[in-house]
């Protein structure tokens, strides 16, 4: 257990059961969620048969909230007062319960894994149908609409790999990922089942309030209207495209809530790269943020920007810099992060022929034990025979023996694997090439091992690195050369920010000047439009790193 900060202790003992509370990264949520929940438990709120309902988006952060409520409370009161689920766990439970209150079977299959994905790869279909096609029934289904409504939506929309692929769902008597918000909105819809769930539960946590689609909104406000304490930061809404909407779910949870509490103080992050990262508040809409103990950052930490000829020369400094820090402080992390994953790939390669430890986080397996089944299935996979299977997925899952594993969450992000490992052997590589890929060990998970880590921009969300390199911070990648209209270009700056406030000790933005396509011919390029800013707030180069490098202090940076 930890001293509360001021702002801390202010959520605790908050008497109002409406609260909105502005969290930027870094900055101590999470416990400030866990104090939340003892404080409403001192205040009697669950008396009688109540609950606290505290939701998330996420297994990771689940679980992660749930460790920080063992802090303050007994196991008991912990398992009989909370409830602590993500966001498709509270829908599965509506569903489970009330399914019949809007004509569906209680025992139709529910996900666990993304099914959709799985039946375009059965089909063979490619990204030029997969892509539309999950983004049509996304959009269908963020709406409170029923089964027949659905199909009408897709056929209005011409959307016939959706159709096939709604109308394949609707005979197995399965629900997706998207389904499950959309029942439970429905369910909900019934004044009778909703007042049973504002009953149970007397206060309601969400996590991330950024992260809502307005669906996930209106199934909060039908279970705890006026009695919910929404934690998060509208800097880090960067899912506009699974439907999130940021500046509106702020506006409407502002309208509810008449009270709010502001976090300025960052407890991850060295004064330099909170300069960096404060640049940007005017266009991400965050706070702007001090260091809670400036004075124990090494060398106040690093923040700059470089710019190279080419991917080339930048991969090859981004790798040179990650080796400079590892052969001094090994057990430190560095994270080089794109925009997107094909922008990345240079530095990709330059880092596969490094002999450091890397770790590829899109490539799919995040934790030891699927790594464990994963290892074990490629090492005897016949790859040729799993492509010219009838149904390749189901190869994979009798290769991999999903079906004899009983924990639920292992299955999903085993079966979630087997996706990753389909596209891969789809596109050329073997079953030991994709073995090689995983490089999890024994113990060590992405979130814990030390090394160079790459990723892109929104996989990086909520994790933290001792160091950053934010590469390819060209105009076309931040923003996006698909960001057509201003919201879209607002959300590629809060990505962007989102990515520096990865770092703890220091961040370095990268761009280059000269970037050949895929054909070969090499176009001038711009950095980002936000990249004077940036390089006005920190206005270290190249020589700049260089200089902070060799005089760093490296014992204390390793020990902080």
């Amino acid at each position: 257990m930890v001293t509360p900060t001021a702002a801390q202790q202010q959520i605790r003992d908050h008497e109002g059961l409406a609260l909105l509370v502005v969290a930027p990264a870094g900055c101590g949520k999470t416990e400030a969620l866990a104090l939340r929940v003892a404080g409403l438990l001192d205040r009697n709120v669950t008396r009688g048969a109540r609950r606290i309902l505290v939701t998330t988006f996420s297994n990771r952060a689940r679980d992660n909230i749930r460790d920080r409520l063992r802090s303050y409370l007994p196991s008991p009161i912990l398992r009989d007062r909370v409830f602590v689920t993500n966001f498709h766990g509270l829908s599965a439970r509506i569903f489970r319960a009330h399914a019949r209150v809007i004509g569906l079977d209680p025992e139709m299959e529910l996900p666990e894994s993304d099914w959709i994905r799985e039946q375009c790869l059965r089909w063979g279909w490619g990204w030029d149908w997969i892509t539309p096609s999950e983004d049509a029934l996304r959009l269908a289904k963020q709406q409170a609409l029923d089964d027949a409504r659905v199909e009408a939506f897709l056929q209005a929309r011409g959307a016939r790999g959706a159709l096939q692929l709604e109308r394949q769902r609707l005979t197995e008597n399965r629900l997706t990922y998207d389904d499950l918000p959309r029942v439970a909105e429905l369910i909900l819809a019934n004044d009778a089942v909703a007042g049973l769930y504002r009953s149970h539960f007397g206060a309601v946590i969400v996590d991330e309030f950024q992260d809502l689609t307005p669906q996930q909104l209106r199934i909060v406000n039908r279970i705890g209207l006026g009695k919910t304490t929404y934690a998060g930061d509208l800097a880090q809404g960067i899912y506009g495209f699974a439907g999130a909407q940021p500046a509106q779910i702020d506006a409407a949870i502002r309208a509810e809530c008449p009270d709010v509490v502001e976090f300025a103080e960052s407890h991850r992050s060295s004064p330099a790269v909170l300069t960096m990262v404060n640049s940007l508040s005017g266009l991400t809409g965050g706070l702007t943020l001090s260091s809670a103990r400036p004075e124990s950052w090494p060398g106040g930490g690093l923040a700059a920007g470089i710019a190279f000829n080419d991917p080339a020369q930048e991969g090859q400094w981004a790798v040179a810099f990650a080796r400079y820090i590892l052969e001094r402080a090994p057990q430190q992390r560095i994270g080089v992060i794109c925009r997107n994953g094909p922008r990345r790939e240079t530095v990709d390669a330059i880092a596969e022929r490094s002999g450091l430890p890397v770790y590829r986080w899109d490539d799919g397996v995040l934790d030891t034990e699927t790594a464990k089944h994963m290892k074990v299935m490629l090492l005897r996979l016949n790859a040729a025979q799993a492509l010219a299977s009838a149904d390749p997925v189901q190869y994979l899952r009798e290769a991999a023996e999903l079906e004899t594993i009983a924990d639920p969450d292992t299955r999903r992000f085993l079966a979630e694997a087997l996706v990753w490992c389909l596209d891969k052997l789809r596109d050329g590589m073997t079953a030991a090439q994709v073995r090689d890929r995983i490089k999890v060990g024994d113990q060590d998970t992405l979130l814990t091992a030390p090394g160079l880590h790459l990723l892109s921009g929104h996989i990086g969300k909520g994790q933290q690195f001792d160091w950053v390199v934010v590469v390819g911070a060209e105009d076309g990648i931040i923003p996006d050369w698909r960001s057509s209209t201003q919201a879209a270009r607002l959300e590629d700056a809060r990505v962007l920010s989102v990515m520096l406030s990865r770092a703890r000790h220091g961040v370095v933005v990268t761009h280059a000047t000269r970037i050949a396509n895929r054909h070969g011919k090499v176009r001038t390029k711009q950095a980002t439009p936000y990249y004077a800013q940036l390089r006005a707030a920190s206005p270290t180069d190249a020589a700049g790193v260089h200089r902070f490098l060799k005089t760093a202090d490296w014992q204390a940076i390793a020990a902080r």
